[in-house]
């Protein structure tokens, strides 16, 4: 049975703004590396991710990419965009598979527009976006990379709720604008801590208190910034669910 609920502003939505939009929103898939949207692409749909993890992604001129800001169970990817000129603001890319339920931009549109509960609900949560997206420009700019791994890793483990992230050593390079020896180093280096563990194309989150320890201080304050905008990431050894108030 499909729960569009799955996801946490979904969840959030008054019972009769959850109504409204309830008959178009359709279950689907979303695989790892597919691009949802390219820069400047026009946007159609929403996705509020259940289980998957986006990344906005800028693509610079050498092909090279930095990651601006990450979507997951809590959030919606493209609403944005669509609330001026449609136009994709970078590539949105599906990190970590799962699934999400898509709704036609108009429809969101029209909710935004004439359910005060519903704006003020997506309006916390861009709020939030915007904190996180400021933050991770100046955490690229000055945080060493393994803290910033770090940082990475427990964002995807907040948002999917699982152990096992399906990440690569190139994607991980990717998202953090490094060369893929750097991250294969500073894995084997987690690993022998015994704060994660790996087999091929799997990584497993081992001692979450401890990544924690080894991040920078940016992820505390992305969510502590969430969680003031009542978006709750729920901590513990294992997976990790969300709540929100």
């Amino acid at each position: 049975m499909i729960d569009h609920r799955e996801n946490l502003l979904l969840a959030g939505l008054e019972p009769d703004d959850f109504a409204a939009l309830e008959p178009k929103l359709e279950l689907v898939e979303l695989p790892p590396g597919q691009s949802l949207y390219e820069t400047g692409q026009s946007v159609n749909h929403a996705y509020f991710p259940h289980d998957a993890m986006i990344s906005l992604v800028t693509i610079l001129n050498d092909g090279g990419t930095v990651e601006m800001a990450v979507f997951g169970r809590e959030g919606v990817v493209g609403f944005a965009s669509a609330l001026t000129t449609r136009a994709a603001l970078g590539r949105y890319l599906v990190q970590l598979p799962g699934t999400a339920s898509r709704l036609p931009v108009e429809i969101l549109i029209e909710a935004f527009d004439t359910r005060p509960n519903l704006r003020l609900l997506f309006l916390r949560y861009i709020e939030g976006l915007l904190s996180q997206t400021f933050r991770l420009t100046a955490c690229n700019a000055v945080h060493g990379v393994e803290a910033r791994c770090c940082r990475w890793l427990l964002t995807a483990h907040d948002r999917v709720g699982r152990d096992e992230l399906p990440l690569t050593h190139e994607f991980l390079a990717e998202m953090l604008g490094v060369q893929r020896p750097t991250v294969s180093i500073i894995l084997r280096t987690l690993q022998t801590a015994g704060l994660i563990t790996q087999r091929r194309g799997i990584i497993v989150i081992a001692d979450r208190q401890g990544i924690e320890e080894a991040a920078c201080e940016c992820y505390g304050s992305i969510q502590e910034r969430f969680s003031d905008l009542g978006f709750h990431f729920t901590k513990r050894s294992g997976a990790v669910p969300s709540t929100m108030a």
